[in-house]
């Protein structure tokens, strides 16, 4: 396992995970949400987010965490190990809360 993705609604745990999986596998954890969010939560354009996940995903050896369906098509081809969190919704909302109040 040297390309890593891991998907899941929010508050799933996939940052959690990344990080923990990183760390124990030593790899470079890309955590999608820094690179997608810009100052005052602005996004990026379409054409620019596929550039910076396709550029992302060159590295030889990582862990990458995140949603964003539309770059799904790039992600899936260069990873070559999936992990979906798939957790019942009261558990997401439940760390979310938790999560928003701390």
């Amino acid at each position: 396992m040297d390309r890593i993705l891991i998907i899941g609604s929010s508050g799933a745990g996939k940052t959690t995970l990344a990080t923990w999986l990183g760390r124990r596998l030593d790899l470079p954890v890309i955590h999608l949400d820094f690179h997608y969010w810009r100052s005052n939560w602005t996004v990026p354009l379409a054409e620019e987010w596929r550039a910076r996940v396709s550029e992302l995903v060159q590295g030889d050896k990582w862990v990458m965490d995140g949603n964003f369906g539309g770059s799904l098509n790039i992600r899936l081809p260069a990873c070559d190990t999936i992990t979906f969190l798939d957790f019942p919704r009261r558990i997401s909302l439940w760390r979310i809360l938790k999560r928003w109040t701390q």
